[in-house]
C-alpha cells in the first residue's frame, strides 16, 4: 500500500524503508512498528533529558556521589535495580489507553482534554509529527 502520506513520512526522504520491514507496505504492519517507534521515542527523548541533567551534575538526595553516564550503572545496588524496574512498571501500566476512547496509537489522556480536542487536525497531525521527529533525534542522541 501507498504510505507516503502516513504521519513521519516528510521530507527529505518521504516514506523511508529500505529494508521492506513494511513488507510492501503492509498497513498492520506499519501500524506495529510505528508504535515501536513512538514508545522508543518517548523513552529516549527521557533518557536524553536524564543524561543531560545528570550531567549537568544535577543529582537526587542521597546520589550525589553517582557518576554521570553508562558509568551509574557500575555503581547501583540491587534495590536501586529494583527502583528502576518498578518504576517502569509502573510507567507501562499508567501509560496505556484504560478507557478505549484513544484517538490514535499513544493518545494516553484517557477522558481528560488538555485542549487537544479544540484544534484542528492540521495542528495536531503538526504535532505529532515533531512528537515523532524529536523522538527519533533522541534515539540517535542517546546512541552517542
Amino acid at each position: 500500500g501507498d504510505l507516503s502520506g502516513e504521519i513521519g513520512a516528510q521530507a527529505p526522504l518521504g516514506f523511508f524503508d529500505p529494508f521492506d520491514m513494511t513488507n510492501g507496505g503492509e498497513k498492520d504492519t506499519f501500524d506495529e512498528l510505528r508504535k515501536i517507534e513512538l514508545k522508543h521515542g518517548r523513552v529516549a527523548m527521557l533518557a536524553v533529558v536524564g543524561y543531560l541533567t545528570t550531567y549537568a551534575g544535577n543529582r537526587f538526595p542521597g546520589a550525589e556521589d553517582a557518576p554521570s553516564g553508562l558509568q551509574a550503572l557500575y555503581n547501583m545496588d540491587l534495590a536501586d535495580y529494583l527502583w528502576i524496574f518498578a518504576t517502569c512498571a509502573v510507567l507501562e501500566i499508567w501509560n496505556s489507553d484504560r478507557t478505549g476512547d484513544s484517538e490514535f496509537y499513544g493518545d494516553f489522556r484517557n477522558g481528560f482534554d488538555f485542549g487537544w480536542d479544540k484544534q484542528s487536525d492540521e495542528w495536531k497531525r503538526k504535532k505529532r509529527s515533531i512528537e515523532l521527529n524529536n523522538g527519533r533525534a533522541a534515539q540517535m542522541g542517546i546512541l552517542g
